[in-house]
């Protein structure tokens, strides 16, 4: 079963995309994989003190992209390969970066200033 016990809120972040993105870096980490289990809707929303409308969002969310299979009263399950995998890493990388970079944009870094930080941080990411 999924464990939730690290799931840590961002205000200003809708609940329901914390669920996806906390389920997607957890795939991308290898701490998910296919055929794991999902609490139910019920649980999760008590155990995150949200409404249950707001992880039955996600959850459909999930289903629509074929990240999850559910059945009526039964258990909700991850459904992964290496192609969704690879493709959800993409994803993530590819909004982290605009993020990152239009963060550095608007703080004036230049592309080299940038460069030269990720080259310092990249070298000591043992530290980090």
């Amino acid at each position: 079963m999924i464990c939730f016990d690290d799931f840590l809120p961002q205000d200003g972040v809708p609940i329901y995309q914390q669920i996806l993105l906390y389920l997607k870096r957890g795939v991308v980490s290898g701490a998910i994989r296919d055929g794991d289990e999902l609490p139910s809707r019920r649980v999760l929303s008590a155990r995150l003190g949200v409404n249950p409308n707001t992880v039955q969002k996600a959850y459909r969310m999930l289903e629509e992209q074929s990240l999850i299979q559910s059945h009526a009263g039964a258990k909700s399950c991850m459904v992964l390969d290496e192609e969704k995998t690879a493709r959800i890493r993409q994803e993530l990388l590819e909004a982290d970066t605009r993020r990152i970079v239009r963060a550095m944009q608007q703080m004036g870094i230049t592309k080299d200033e940038a460069l030269a930080l990720i080259e310092t941080y990249w070298q000591g990411s043992e530290d980090l």
